[in-house]
């Protein structure tokens, strides 16, 4: 009886510790399976990440942003300006914003990489075409877009002659803010549009011929800030003083310009515009 009993313990404990040994053999096997399918998998991805060139998918590269510049007293229009144009063509865009003309001369002078500039005329610290004669004096190179609410053809083919861009009218058509810009960023042919051309009638405005205002685009610069301040009223002597200008040259500036638009005062010069 007690050879019985210690024979079943004996049998017992023995079957415990097989069962104990197949868990261990068991649980190294999964360690085991486990560690070399980590291994392959961590072969295969960086095979796969050789062949791809890096972890980023083939011709899902993200382009490089626009930096441009909007120069705008009103902030509703600046806001509406960024949402409307947060993208060109698939560009993302990253906007530098001011209120004033000053401020967005510092701006262009901080940033050396800005691809375009948005320009409003009328400004706290200046008004008309000064902000864009001065930003072009001060960055000839600058790619300026006037954005104004003016739509008097003579202030468009001013801002032209002054070196302008384009003349986007904030009366006109979205389509026609965002064609512009994005003709001026860079690499614009991969975005299908061309620099000249076909994107005339959206970078200035169509305006009917006029003899008058053919002759006003060939004037030089000097002419035409000249002529801006007669027909603002200034006297000899105060576009002397605006100006830099000596008093004959002044006189000899306004006697070309009654010569090149064929009128005989300063009068009929002013009633051309009215």
């Amino acid at each position: 009886m007690a050879y019985t009993l210690k024979f079943e313990d004996a049998a017992k404990r023995w079957r415990t510790h097989s069962v104990a040994q197949a868990r261990r053999v068991r649980v190294k096997q999964l360690q085991f399976d486990w560690g070399i399918g980590m291994e392959m998998v961590s072969s295969s991805n960086s095979a796969r990440g050789r062949v791809m060139g890096g972890t980023e998918p083939i011709g899902c590269s993200v382009p490089e942003p626009a930096r441009l510049l909007l120069i705008d007293d009103y902030e509703f229009i600046r806001v509406g300006v960024r949402t409307l144009c947060a993208e060109l063509r698939g560009v993302p865009v990253e906007w530098l914003e001011a209120d004033n003309l000053r401020d967005g001369m510092a701006l262009y002078q901080q940033h050396g990489d800005i691809d375009a500039v948005l320009l409003d005329l009328n400004l706290a610290d200046c008004k008309g075409l000064q902000g864009l004669r001065q930003f072009m004096e001060a960055f000839p190179a600058a790619q300026v877009v006037v954005f104004s609410g003016t739509q008097d053809e003579f202030v468009i083919r001013q801002a032209r002659a002054l070196g302008a861009r384009g003349y986007i009218r904030k009366t006109g058509a979205a389509e026609d803010l965002t064609a512009a810009l994005a003709a001026l960023l860079p690499g614009d042919e991969r975005l299908g549009l061309r620099r000249s051309g076909g994107l005339s009638s959206v970078m200035f405005p169509h305006m009917p011929g006029s003899a008058v205002f053919d002759r006003i685009a060939e004037l030089g610069p000097r002419h035409l800030e000249v002529l801006e301040l007669v027909l603002s009223g200034c006297t000899n002597q105060e576009i002397s003083a605006a100006t830099g200008l000596s008093l004959g040259t002044v006189k000899n500036y306004v006697s070309s310009l009654l010569l090149a638009l064929d009128v005989k005062s300063r009068s009929h010069l002013i009633s051309l515009f009215r």
